[in-house]
Parts: C-alpha cells; sequence; structure tokens
C-alpha cells in the first residue's frame, strides 16, 4: 500500500469549533493572539544566496576531488558516486559529466556513459575530449556510424588529437566488418558490434 500526502484537502479547522467542548485540558486562544504573535517575531537571518553558491561551489569542488584520486586509485564506483553527489550541487558542469562517461565505459554501463557524454557535449559544444569519449561511448553502444560523427566534431576543434583519429579508424574498421558480413549474407540483421580491447588491422 502506497500513501501520499493529501494536498488537496489545506483548509484549517477554525479555533471556534474548540470553543464548543468547554473541558479540553488546554487554553483557548484567539485566532488573532496566533496573528499578533507571528507578526512580532523577527525574521531568522538567512544567508545570502551568493554565500550558499559560494559553499555548494567549494563542497561539489570537494566531491570532484574525491572522486578524482578515488578513479585514480582503481576505485570506479565510489567515484562515481562522489562525481553525482558534486552533479547535484554543479549540474551544468561538463566535466563531471566528461569524467562520469569514461567511469560508466569503464564498468560497463554502457547507456549511462552515452547519455552522461552527450551531456558533457552539450554544454561544451567546443570541447573535442569530450567529443572523443561521446564517440566511444557510442562506439560500445554499437553505433560506428554516430561516433564517427562525434569523432570528426573532435578533429575539427582539435584536428591533432591522436587518440579520436585511432578511435575513428576503428569505428570505420567495424563499418567496413558490417558491410562485409552483411554482403556475405552471414548476418543480415545485425548492424551493432562491441568494441574489445584488441582491432584486427585493416
Amino acid at each position: 500500500m502506497k500513501l501520499t500526502w493529501n494536498k488537496k484537502n489545506t483548509k484549517k479547522r477554525p479555533l471556534e469549533a474548540i470553543a464548543n467542548y468547554p473541558n479540553l485540558p488546554f487554553d483557548q486562544q484567539n485566532p488573532s493572539d496566533n496573528d499578533t504573535q507571528l507578526q512580532n517575531q523577527q525574521p531568522l537571518e538567512k544567508s545570502s544566496s551568493h554565500d550558499l553558491d559560494s559553499d555548494s561551489k567549494k563542497l561539489a569542488q570537494s566531491f570532484q576531488e574525491q572522486g578524482n584520486q578515488l578513479a585514480e586509485d582503481g576505485k570506479y564506483r565510489e567515484a562515481l558516486g562522489k562525481w553525482e553527489a558534486a552533479l547535484n550541487l554543479m549540474a551544468e558542469n561538463a566535466v563531471l559529466h566528461e569524467q562520469k562517461a569514461q567511469i560508466l565505459l569503464e564498468i560497463g554501463d554502457t547507456w549511462s556513459a552515452l547519455k552522461a557524454a552527450a551531456r558533457a557535449t552539450e554544454l561544451e559544444p567546443s570541447w573535442a575530449e569530450a567529443w572523443v569519449t561521446l564517440g566511444r561511448a557510442q562506439l560500445n553502444f554499437g553505433e560506428p556510424d554516430s561516433a564517427i560523427e562525434s569523432f570528426d566534431r573532435a578533429l575539427a576543434i582539435k584536428p591533432d588529437s591522436i587518440e579520436a583519429q585511432h578511435d575513428r579508424k576503428t569505428a570505420l574498421h567495424l563499418i567496413k566488418r558490417r558491410k562485409q558480413l552483411h554482403s556475405s549474407g552471414l548476418s543480415a540483421d545485425k548492424s551493432r558490434y562491441t568494441v574489445g580491447d584488441k582491432t584486427e588491422a585493416s
């Protein structure tokens, strides 16, 4: 059974209804007494939004640094947790999304890696490394055609990127193999591949 809060009934019972029962163990108050007490209270001092933003940013950076260290130590799931915490505070941080995508690829969650890398490229469309990570996620998801487009975007931004050039060749090789399989009739319905650690030389 699921319990939910009923938001439709927002009416308060009037205090006058209590007056009909004179033997209740608490004093009756006039509604106007409560209102004057509330009006006389001093408002709580609030931190300025700038202070909160600064504190949130520092906390997010701390989570990011902790995640970086955990990732370097090979503790990928723990690093992912720290980066998720940082993203809750700084959702528009492309670097965090790209790092998250790399770790998700490392642990085998290709679909989530694809989404995180795509978000990084949305936030920083002129960042070549984000496009390379997106291309790798697309390759691992079995979409070499999309991966080539991402690697081309990376190479348009950073033409000397050896990673993008190498990964683009891998994607081209997979497309070539897919065409060979289709033409031989061995696999007429498959158009998706998973990139392994080793690829055949073209």
